[in-house]
């Protein structure tokens, strides 16, 4: 670990205005955020491409059936995704 690194690592957060500290969460919270949203688009990716792309794409391109397989299975993986969250929601409501 580098001196900039170490130093960074040893900052004493309590120092921060109110402001400054809230503005953190918020910037934590976003690329918590971030990084969900980019997990589900690896997890859909895995998904739909070993459930679609049975060849190899010698050409470039997928075949129609895969690319129909391919779009049919990201709706379908939103639309879940989709119902989970609002029944979540739901849920949360209820609380």
């Amino acid at each position: 670990m580098d001196t900039s690194s170490l130093s960074q690592s040893n900052l004493d957060l309590s120092k921060l205005s109110d402001f400054d500290k809230r503005d953190l969460q918020q910037q934590i919270s976003n690329e918590m955020q971030k990084a969900k949203i980019q997990e589900s688009i690896h997890n859909l990716t895995d998904i739909c491409w070993t459930k679609c792309i049975t060849g190899g794409i010698s050409s470039g391109k997928m075949s129609g059936k895969e690319e129909s397989c391919a779009a049919n299975c990201v709706e379908r993986f939103l639309e879940a995704n989709t119902a989970v969250l609002k029944h979540l929601e739901r849920m949360r409501g209820e609380m």
